[in-house]
């Protein structure tokens, strides 16, 4: 709801459209976390993991929202925030960067000032994105997560995963976090000219609403960041499967006659 109680121009129409969204979403997340047996969320009973998706993605629309508000209604916060992703804009925009690949796709007629506010978007949100990824870095080492204490429920965190079929776990583990990883790559450099094909076909621009350029935005940098979280965890699981497995060994192998002292 956010973006269209910061943006001055949403319509009622629009207003109540997403406050009806948001009210189907804030029921869904309440009934999967009050749920025993698995969903559709992952990771739900193993934060901090939904808490950083869910910080980077609000922060994403509050920051390009505010440097959308600042365009008409100026003040203080709008051009810090503003400032900020100019600049960042600026440092990412090179040869074969994601953020010069978008403004290469931006329509004919787009007037300067609509490249420099896509810039300071595409600034913005990968700072919250770079943001989120080394907290929860930072977090998964000082809290030995996804559990401190070893243990790790699959079937409620990863409903879409079965341990029991294929290959090994940790294997199949680090494998699924490395694609996970390489799609968070990949993705910046793939969303653009699909939404400039959907765009073209429908005749539509996300230039032509300051709502449509934040979630545009938000989402085209929330979800590399998103596959890199889950990446990273299930690198993480199956460095904790793997470090189980070997106490394990160790442990049998200290009950083992033949490492019993004559």
């Amino acid at each position: 709801m956010t973006p269209s109680l910061l943006l001055p121009q949403a319509s009622p129409q629009i207003t109540d459209t997403i406050v009806l969204i948001a009210f189907f979403g804030a029921v869904f997340v309440v009934l999967e976390y009050a749920a025993v047996y698995p969903g559709l969320i992952e990771f739900r009973d193993a934060p901090p993991f939904n808490r950083v998706r869910f910080g980077m993605l609000l922060f994403m629309v509050v920051l390009i929202a505010l440097a959308c508000r600042g365009v008409e209604n100026p003040s203080t916060l709008a051009r810090l925030v503003q400032a900020v992703g100019l600049l960042l804009g600026q440092s990412m925009d090179f040869a074969l960067s994601p953020v010069r690949l978008i403004l290469w796709l931006l329509p004919e007629g787009t007037t300067v000032g609509e490249a420099h506010l896509v810039r300071i978007a595409a600034g913005l949100a990968y700072l919250v994105s770079l943001v989120g990824l080394t907290v929860f870095a930072i977090m998964i080492r000082l809290n030995n997560w996804p559990s401190p204490t070893g243990s790790f429920n699959v079937w409620v965190n990863l409903p879409t995963f079965d341990p029991t079929a294929g290959a090994d776990v940790v294997k199949r583990l680090n494998r699924d976090g490395a694609i996970n990883i390489a799609l968070g790559l990949a993705l910046p450099y793939l969303t653009p000219p699909f939404a400039y094909f959907i765009a073209k076909s429908y005749h539509v621009s996300m230039l032509e609403s300051d709502l449509l350029l934040v979630w545009a935005m938000s989402i085209w940098a929330f979800l590399p960041a998103s596959l890199f979280l889950r990446g990273i965890a299930m690198r993480r699981l199956a460095l904790m499967i793997s470090k189980k497995r070997r106490r394990y060994n160790t442990g049998q192998d200290a009950e083992d006659p033949a490492f019993l002292p004559a």
